[in-house]
């Protein structure tokens, strides 16, 4: 095979949060007294982690208003995190047939740390040989730093590796990492939007991931 292991991003790809996401912000905007957000809504605003997000949603707040914000909303997200999220179908029997495959797999998310480890042990236990959130000292993707420390933790070569994402912020990812990107249309960015960031490949279905990596 062409490659040896495959990277996941979290959100929108692996697991369909999005219901959870927008409790923990509608929670905390309640407790702020600040509009609330449909999920539908925040989706434009994902993908860049949980900082961006609040940037973006909260413009009109400044920058030590937003750090009261985070350092509420983080911890409440993390106990929260998988209420409502849940693998989005297919996707667990697809990463059993590439973990059968012999190819090395990990979660790697600009969701905090925190929240990234229990939902990784819920859901995937067994299946990936690593799972990183957002931790100091390492830049977030679009950066390939993630990707990069990643492939030395695992000892497998970056550009063996392929990455699987759903946003802009993933294409750019793999982009800066030089490596091949698969693009997901289940997630939080369309197929028409994917095309526009430039996605190469977008498959409908977890299964076809296999079918790419096992005929690469």
């Amino acid at each position: 095979m062409l490659y040896d292991a495959i990277f996941f991003d979290l959100d929108g790809t692996v697991i369909d949060s999005l219901q959870d996401i927008a409790d923990a912000v509608n929670y905390t905007m309640r407790h702020f007294g600040f509009p609330l957000w449909e999920p539908q809504a925040l989706k434009p605003h994902l993908g860049w982690g949980v900082g961006t997000l609040m940037k973006r949603i909260l413009p009109q707040a400044s920058e030590a208003r937003r750090e009261e914000i985070l350092a509420f909303y983080k911890p409440y997200y993390a106990v929260h995190a998988g209420d409502k999220s849940r693998p989005f179908e297919g996707v667990l029997p697809m990463l059993e047939r590439l973990k059968a495959d012999g190819l090395t797999l990990a979660i790697l998310s600009n969701k905090p740390d925190a929240a990234v480890q229990p939902l990784a042990e819920q859901y995937f236990s067994g299946l990936m040989d690593l799972s990183a959130g957002e931790v100091e000292g390492v830049r977030r993707k679009p950066c390939p730093d993630m990707l990069e420390a990643a492939a030395r933790k695992l000892g497998v070569d970056l550009k063996r590796c392929l990455y699987v994402g759903d946003s802009e912020v993933d294409i750019d990812t793999a982009r800066n990492a030089a490596i091949d990107c698969v693009c997901v249309s289940w997630g939080f960015r369309s197929r028409e939007q994917l095309r526009a960031a430039g996605a190469a490949t977008i498959i409908d279905l977890p299964w076809e991931l296999v079918e790419i990596v096992e005929q690469a």
